[in-house]
């Protein structure tokens, strides 16, 4: 198909269409599965709104990625058919409060009290190595507690982990068991967006998966801990940390300090792009060294602790963004605009022909390109970025959340995604500062966008068993 240029209107539209709507016109037979629907042509495929997942490839994404993987076609074919195409059909948009979290189906009761935190405490401080200052104050305020529960004429005692609204009110629970094998689980009814947190007069949000890698965090990092804001997310749902948000307008830096491991860090990219989607671009990931903040606080108290596990995508992402960081040296900033559009041509070509290797070329050189503007851009706003730190300022925008999509789909993407820069780049009038740093953030999102061809052409090529290498240039293409 032809290059079309899209306003951000008609994708915002096209991204935005109901799956179950737009299948069920197409002739799909839909299944039900719980609160989603499975493809009866492929059961492993769910929908729900405009999101699917692909169970057996543990992968998903929105309406878009969807038509693209679904039906084999491009990125302008699919926002095409999706408003509607020659046909001229309009598909309903998903509902606004499908992205709310859902619905408590039960009241919500916190569970019966002990007289006292013996347990708790003990089981924190001594086997968790949390600083028992840090326990202690959050039990001082209310957000932290022993329950003694009885089932069978048993006693089973859990820490509990509380989550307030902004009227003091408690709306959530976490329990976390107290025992060699313990368990965690939230309360039922508990509201996601109130889970455990600490709300502090600070500009910074530091967010974590579970209430003890946010105390461990802060036993590691005490010094004026009580200024900042924390959240636990309890997973990876990104309700409570809009909730933060929200109620602390303030807030501008956000350190996603997720677990170090495949989950951890395709969930810190996901929430990358939601936060950027807010208008918040001083977002940073806090990974730790280790597993998690509670194997770091082991680790620092010169205990054994569980290893982190790397991406595989993000092992590989390094050694691109150095590559590019050397071409970006070369690169002039003032050719970009006449320089892209013809490397992503080529690109394309390239993948029809089976030309791999040097379409992975044109994509590093376009990077390049893309890179050196958003350079100048910082430059001009005097926030240059060290010459040393360049290969670090591309990869920090490489996460593989969005980095599944199959390589023969990407050319139409990212001209999409280059003609939006562009008329950003040449819009007429004088441009505020947060207008300069849009600009240069749109840049830098491009020169990652098309390095990640790059890593994910490479992470497969490196997972490929031997005898499937030879067909690679068919099955990616």
């Amino acid at each position: 198909m032809p290059y079309i240029h899209f306003t951000e209107e008609q994708k915002q539209r096209a991204s935005s269409v109901d799956l179950v709507e737009f299948l069920r016109r197409q002739g799909e037979k839909l299944l039900p599965s719980g609160r989603e629907k499975r493809l009866a042509s492929d059961h492993s495929i769910t929908v729900n709104g405009n999101r699917w997942y692909d169970h057996s490839a543990q992968q998903g994404g929105g309406s878009i990625s969807f038509v693209q993987k679904f039906y084999g076609v491009g990125y302008a074919e699919a926002v095409n058919r999706l408003l509607g195409g020659e046909q001229g059909e309009t598909y309903q948009p998903v509902k606004r409060q499908a992205r709310e979290p859902p619905k408590p189906s039960q009241p919500f009761v916190l569970p019966e009290a002990n007289p006292d935190m013996r347990r708790a405490f003990a089981y924190l401080t001594k086997k968790r190595l949390i600083g028992s200052n840090v326990v202690k104050a959050f039990a001082d305020s209310g957000l932290l507690y022993e329950s003694c529960e009885k089932f069978n004429n048993m006693e089973q005692h859990n820490a509990v982990f509380v989550g307030k609204d902004e009227h003091g009110v408690t709306r959530h629970a976490h329990k976390r068991g107290l025992s060699d094998q313990p368990f965690k689980r939230n309360v039922i009814g508990s509201d996601a967006r109130c889970s455990f947190h600490h709300i502090g007069t600070s500009r910074r949000l530091y967010v974590f998966e579970a209430p003890i890698d946010l105390m461990s965090f802060v036993t590691l990092y005490q010094k004026d801990w009580q200024k900042h804001s924390y959240v636990a997310l309890c997973g990876t749902s990104e309700h409570a940390m809009r909730w933060m948000l929200k109620q602390n307008p303030k807030i501008q830096r956000i350190a996603l300090c997720l677990d170090h491991d495949p989950a951890g860090i395709t969930a810190v990219g996901r929430l990358r792009e939601i936060l950027c989607e807010k208008g918040y671009h001083d977002v940073v990931a806090g990974l730790p060294s280790c597993k998690d903040w509670n194997a770091e606080l082991f680790a620092a108290c010169n205990f054994s602790a569980e290893s982190a596990e790397e991406h595989p995508q993000m092992l590989l992402a390094p050694s691109v963004c150095e590559r590019i960081a050397v071409l970006t040296d070369k690169a002039n900033p003032k050719y970009a605009a006449q320089k892209i559009p013809s490397l992503l041509h080529g690109f394309a070509r390239d993948l029809q022909y089976g030309n791999l290797d040097r379409a992975m070329e044109r994509m590093e050189a376009a990077s390049a390109f893309a890179l050196s503007v958003a350079l100048r851009e910082r430059r001009q706003l005097r926030e240059p970025v060290d010459e040393n730190q360049i290969a670090a300022f591309l990869q920090a925008e490489i996460w593989p959340n969005r980095n599944q999509t199959a390589l023969k789909n990407r050319a139409d993407e990212l001209m999409s995604e280059y003609q939006t820069v562009m008329t950003k780049t040449t819009a007429q009038g004088i441009r505020t500062k947060p207008e300069k740093e849009a600009i240069a953030y749109a840049w830098l999102h491009l020169a990652a966008s098309c390095a990640k061809a790059v890593v994910k052409y490479e992470t497969d090529l490196q997972h490929q068993p031997q005898q499937q290498q030879i067909e690679m240039g068919v099955s990616m293409c």
